[in-house]
This record gives C-alpha cells, sequence and structure tokens, in this order.
C-alpha cells in the first residue's frame, strides 16, 4: 500500500485527530524550542491534521505556515479545521518539495520523517528549500533505541526507516546540514497506572511502559542549513 492510500484511509476514519492528540504531548515541547521569529516561512512535513502549522501561527507568530501531506484527505480535512489566511496546506512528496529554493525559514516533522522512501534525498530536498541558517526540527518516536516501538513496522504495509541516534546524525550531514543538538522528549502526559494493573491489553509490564514513554519517548534532531 502507498502512503497516500494509508493514510487517506487514515483521515477518512477521523484517525488524523487521535495521531494530533497522540502527539500533542511531545510535539508542543519540539515546536516551543524551535527559533521562529515574527513573520517567518515555516513548512511542517508530514502534517496529517495540521495541527503544528497552526500551531506555529498561533503560538510563535509566524507570517505563513505550510502544512504538506503525501495523503489528500489529509490535506482536505486539516484545510477544513483553520480559517487562518496565513496557513496553507498542500499534497505533496518529501523527496520534490513544491517550494522555491531557500524560501523556508524552519521546518519541523513529528512522526512522519521515517516514512520517506529516501530519506536522505528527504533531507537533501529540505536543505534547498531551507534559507542559510534556518532549521529542520525532526522528531520521530520509531527509532532503534527504543525497541517497544519496532512492532509498529509489523502494524502497517508501508515500509518504514528505523535508524539509531548516530544514524540521524549521520544522515543530517550526509545532505549538508550542520546537526546542532540531538536529543529525547520524555512524554510526561500520557497516563502510565499502577502496578498492580499489569498486565495490560498493550504493555506486560509497568517498567516497559514506563521505558517507553518516560525515558525513550520522542527522538529530536536538529539541523541547521549552512
Amino acid at each position: 500500500m502507498s502512503v497516500r492510500a494509508e493514510f487517506d484511509d487514515w483521515a477518512a476514519d477521523g484517525r488524523d485527530k487521535g495521531m494530533e492528540k497522540r502527539h500533542w504531548h511531545t510535539a508542543k515541547h519540539v515546536l516551543g524550542r524551535m527559533p521562529i521569529e515574527t513573520g517567518d516561512t515555516v513548512l511542517d512535513l508530514g502534517c496529517g491534521s495540521g495541527y503544528a502549522a497552526r500551531a506555529m501561527c498561533e503560538a510563535k507568530d509566524a507570517g505563513r505556515a505550510y502544512g504538506l501531506d503525501g495523503a489528500p484527505e489529509m490535506v482536505r480535512n486539516a484545510r477544513s479545521y483553520t480559517d487562518d489566511d496565513n496557513v496553507g496546506y498542500v499534497v505533496g512528496d518529501f523527496q520534490s518539495l513544491p517550494f522555491a529554493d531557500e524560501s523556508i525559514d524552519h521546518a519541523f516533522s513529528m512522526e512522519a520523517f521515517y516514512y520517506a522512501p529516501d530519506p536522505v534525498g528527504a533531507l537533501e530536498e529540505l536543505r534547498r528549500v531551507l534559507r542559510p541558517g534556518g532549521t529542520f526540527y525532526c522528531a520521530v518516536n520509531y527509532f532503534e533505541e527504543s525497541e517497544h516501538t519496532h512492532a509498529w513496522q509489523d502494524n502497517i504495509a508501508i515500509e518504514m526507516t528505523l535508524w539509531d541516534y548516530d544514524q540521524y546524525r549521520e544522515a543530517f550531514r550526509e545532505a549538508g546540514f550542520h546537526v546542532a543538538e540531538q536529543d529525547t522528549i520524555p512524554d510526561r502526559e500520557t497516563e502510565i497506572p499502577p502496578a498492580s494493573e499489569f498486565p495490560t491489553d498493550d504493555w506486560e509490564t509497568r517498567e516497559a511502559m514506563v521505558e517507553r514513554y518516560r525515558e525513550y519517548g520522542t527522538l529530536l534532531t536538529v539541523g541547521v542549513a549552512p
């Protein structure tokens, strides 16, 4: 199944809002770190419901925010959730962004980058559209060190890229970025039941759930365009 078909189905089922609710726990901390200044042009890759583009305008005072997604139904839903003329949503491919060279100040992606069929190529394309000094804040929950997320690949027909910390840094550098930062952001809002309630439908032990959400959480890699 293609990315388009998979996530068109998700959008039709209303799962875009569910993703927004789950991702916001850590996405808001990533967005809060971004050095967006008044009037900047910003981009959200794999925008889903479009929440990040809206937040970058509302909370960070970006002048123009774009959300890009490969699934037309996701984009249709995202457009229906906003009436802000400064926020726009487009259907597009990570490998061929519909933006001019050096036209974007900052870019963000939450739980989408690993769907790119050629992740280094996607980074090179981002490098093309970012202005000198522009940043890419790449946030993922599915990565090598977070072993409790590895089974996600079994539940989706799309091939996902499973990189570790070093591979993310190396790929950013290969694409021409300086790596300014890399760390993990814990999810402190997902409720973890007391040990007496385990095992649950999803977790054998409380320790495993704590490790997934509190220890590993979201991997953030920040690249800066020279």
